[in-house]
């Protein structure tokens, strides 16, 4: 069947699966109840009248987490009696000050540029949602948002220093930090937003 579409306004009316590529016509649902798709019955949207509410809660809290990660040390390392803290910002400075430049940039994009990045845009997405302001940035924020999150690695690099805590346990006196645990609750935090708050959920909310 042939659908013809005339303008953006009429094309905000239709959600394609993310699955099988079904196209379907938006309809209005109950609250937490979820569209499926009518092929392949994978999960098309879902309703959840406080999303706003809560995508905003945690996406401060996550913020404030980033933030404490990287201002104080994730581990303490003690060699031959001597101390060397590591952070993720002294991680960065070491590897540009051994001349590892190229990593040293994707690794500030992928575990610091990108991750502080995607929390301050869905700040800016669900204030502006909740007042029903600027729904053209709102727009611009969600498609510059699909663009980067499968950039964000701090889940990645989470598994690496567990990994090395590991390997190093037995040969090294390693102290855990706080900014250590503030990662692990960020990344919690980060990974149950990616999976409950879906960019076409809120799309809808914007092109209300």
């Amino acid at each position: 069947m042939e659908i013809k579409i005339n303008s953006d306004k009429e094309l905000d009316k239709f959600i394609i699966c993310h699955k099988c590529f079904t196209l379907h016509k938006k309809i209005n649902i109950k609250n937490n109840n979820s569209a499926l798709c009518v092929k392949c019955n994978s999960i098309l949207y879902h309703r959840d009248d406080n999303l706003i509410n809560k995508g905003l809660a945690l996406s401060i809290t996550g913020l404030i987490f980033f933030i404490l990660a990287n201002s104080f040390p994730i581990i303490k390392i003690e060699i031959l009696g001597q101390e060397q803290m590591i952070t993720i910002l002294s991680m960065i400075n070491s590897l540009i000050l051994n001349g590892y430049y190229i990593v040293a940039l994707f690794v500030s994009y992928l575990i610091f540029i990108f991750p502080l990045l995607i929390f301050f845009i869905y700040i800016f997405i669900f204030i502006f949602i909740k007042l029903g302001i600027y729904r053209d940035i709102v727009v611009d924020l969600l498609i510059l948002l699909a663009k980067i999150l499968p950039w964000n690695m701090s889940a990645i690099f989470l598994i690496s220093i567990l990994v090395s805590l590991v390997k190093l346990m037995n040969m090294l006196e390693i102290y855990i930090g706080i900014s250590f645990w503030a990662l692990v609750i960020f990344v919690m935090i980060d990974l149950y937003m990616t999976k409950k708050i879906h960019i076409g959920e809120l799309w809808i909310y914007a092109t209300r």
